[in-house]
Formats: C-alpha cells, structure tokens, sequence
C-alpha cells in the first residue's frame, strides 16, 4: 500500500528529474542565445563600418536642418551640390545630441545621398552600446547558468 510519505517521495524524485530535464536542456537555449545576441552586435557594428566605408570612400558635405527626432530615427534635410534637395527616408547615422530646428553638417555617400552621417561621427560610436548589449547579455545567460546548475548540484527540487 503507498503512505502518503512514498507518495511525496515519488512526487519529489519526479520533479527533482524532472528539474535536472530541465537544466540541461535550458543551458544550451540561454547559451545559443547568447551566441545569438554576440553575433547581431558584431553584425551591427560591421554594418556600421561599412557604411563609413561607403561615405568615405564618396564623401560629400552639407548643412542639414533638422526637421524630426525621436526613438528611432533623426530626419534631416540637405542639399547636394547639383542642387536636389534630400531627406534621407532612414534617417542621419549617430544622431545623438541633436536638436529639431538646429542646422547641422553632415557627410553623405555622393553616389548614395540617403546614406547620411552626422559630421565628426563614425562606426565607432556604435562600440559602446554594443559592448553594453554583450556584457548584459552575459551577465545575464552565466547568472542563469550558474544557478541553474547549483540548483541542481545541491539536490535541491523544483519549487513546489
């Protein structure tokens, strides 16, 4: 006949299984997305350097008002030399510390004039948000892992 004390034992040694299924099958998820996350930042900020290459490679340079800031996007417009005036539809690249009104200068790919910097600015400053991203992504995915893992090292259950 089963007592209520081997019920809770059989209880306890399925969730404790049942918690180890868990563990190992969630380390790998958090660790993949970490992998995951460390390769869009890279992505990210080699997508950035090679939209400096472009400008650099076919600099132009303007005075820019601009005309819009928010969350996720500056817009800026310009002229070009042949006179066409532009607003590029993404947007500047690094436009912190601007201002709706304020007259800007701003460096353009001549061949591509939607691709737009704010002047002085470059890839780099994508480095430090990036770096942020990882670190509390890492932080994060190894606190888990660690937990996770002591949790199950200590033979202590899943919450009841």
């Amino acid at each position: 006949m089963l007592t209520v004390t081997d019920a809770r034992a059989v209880v306890l040694d399925y969730l404790t299984r049942g918690w180890a299924w868990l563990v190992r099958n969630v380390i790998p998820v958090l660790i993949s997305l970490g992998v995951l996350i460390t390769v869009m930042g890279g992505l990210l900020v080699v997508g950035a350097a090679t939209n400096d290459y472009a400008i650099n490679r076919h600099q132009g340079r303007a005075v820019a008002e601009v005309l819009a800031v928010d969350w996720r996007r500056t817009v800026i417009r310009f002229s070009t030399p042949e006179g066409e005036v532009k607003t590029p539809p993404f947007g500047a690249l690094y436009p912190s510390d601007v201002q709706k009104g304020q007259l800007i200068w701003v460096e353009y790919d001549t061949r591509n004039p939607d691709l737009v910097r704010i002047a002085g600015r470059d890839w780099r400053l994508s480095l430090l948000p990036v770096a942020e991203l990882l670190a509390a992504t890492w932080t994060v995915v190894l606190g888990l892992i660690w937990w996770l893992r002591r949790r199950r090292s200590s033979g202590v259950s899943a919450p009841v």
